[in-house]
């Protein structure tokens, strides 16, 4: 049975609504002024709220707000009821999280319809999360278990060496077994970085008011970062010198930890599939309403297949190319790139190199 809170400071209005709701089958809750809602929706958790906008001590908007700022009733549905249901007031009560208006007065069919489709609309959501959080748990059963492995196994075989052997061993092997572990375990460690990281954005995503608090991160001089990163992923692959940059320093609208991810995950990805002798660059640019990064190679490139089944645990020509790991990185770039309202998207062709292109919307007052 879903719970339904109604906050009205006219008594006569709870008590029509509850009666009206109450023959449909809900349980419903009354509150006569927004201070008292905010408590009791605190407390009882309704699966949706109706509210009124203009009542003492606390209006709906002041309510909706406060609500939307608790972690445990962020995402309970709320639909405002008003008589003057004016363009710039359902404007604002909508930048505020709101999820409907009714005006009033209403007919009790109008009341039923609103109620109706914001709770479809949240049980859709709701199983759309589930969904999503057992996809991950069946991709993570397969792949998860076997990537572990792999890092592991040489981590234990040569900790194994040493232990037993360490006296007959030669510094030189003793130095290259050390550095096979250092290596697998640098490898676990990204493993483990990166399926957190997953999780975190998917939990992330099903929360409205978390992506907003995203987007409202800058880096104000994202140049430098992105040149270090990118720097970082060339020394690794034992490429310095196959790196070009072209890069500008107009603030991204992102993180610098989130936008340091993506520039790790593409580059990384740029050296992986493409050959040592071949450039690998680097470039930001600016479109009057986005911000441009681009990290272009001359390697393999995809296939038309490959790349519209990027996602999460996917891996490309594993068997035949050798490449290990878990396939999380280019998802979650560009996980992230959805999340602060971007595209992430894919220009390639089998041997003539790839280009990804990440474009995030700059931030409307400019800065």
């Amino acid at each position: 049975m879903n719970k339904i809170l109604i906050i009205d400071d006219e008594e006569w209005l709870r008590e029509m609504v509850n009666l009206a709701l109450g023959q449909k089958g809900f349980d419903v809750i009354e509150a006569q002024n927004g201070v008292v809602g905010f408590d009791m929706a605190r407390k009882q958790l309704p699966d949706l709220i109706l509210c009124d906008v203009n009542m003492d001590k606390m209006d709906g908007y002041k309510t909706l707000s406060s609500l939307r700022g608790e972690p445990s009733t962020a995402s309970i549905p709320f639909i405002l009821m008003t008589g003057l249901a004016d363009n710039a007031g359902m404007r604002y009560g909508m930048e505020l999280g709101a999820d409907d208006y009714l005006p009033k007065p209403f007919t009790i069919d109008a009341l039923y319809a609103a109620v109706d489709a914001r709770l479809r609309k949240a049980q859709a959501l709701r199983e759309a999360a589930e969904k999503k959080l057992a996809d991950l748990r069946e991709n993570i059963s397969f792949m998860l278990p076997h990537e572990m492995r792999t890092p592991l196994n040489g981590i234990l075989a040569y900790g194994e060496i040493l232990s037993a052997e360490a006296t007959t061993l030669q510094p030189t092997e003793i130095a290259e077994m050390g550095q096979v572990i250092y290596d697998s375990g640098k490898r676990l460690e990204r493993l483990i970085e990166n399926f957190l990281i997953h999780a975190q954005l998917e939990i992330i995503a099903a929360d409205p008011q978390k992506i907003a608090i995203m987007r409202k991160k800058q880096s104000q001089f994202p140049a430098k970062l992105i040149e270090e990163r990118a720097q970082v992923q060339a020394k690794l692959a034992k490429r310095p010198s196959a790196l070009g940059l072209e890069l500008i320093n107009g603030p991204a609208p992102m993180s610098e930890d989130y936008l340091a991810k993506i520039v790790d995950e593409i580059v990384q990805n740029a050296f992986k599939f493409s050959q040592a002798g071949t450039p690998v660059k680097v470039t930001t640019s600016e479109l009057p309403s986005q911000l441009v990064l681009t990290v272009n190679d001359r390697g393999r490139g995809f296939s038309p297949d490959h790349m519209s089944r990027i996602g999460a645990y996917m891996q490309f020509d594993r068997k035949m190319q050798e490449q290990q790991g878990q396939g999380l990185g280019l998802s979650i770039a560009k996980r992230l790139t959805e999340l602060h309202g971007g595209t992430l998207t894919i220009q390639s062709e089998n041997g003539a190199g790839t280009s990804v292109i990440v474009k995030l919307p700059k931030s409307s007052n400019g800065k």
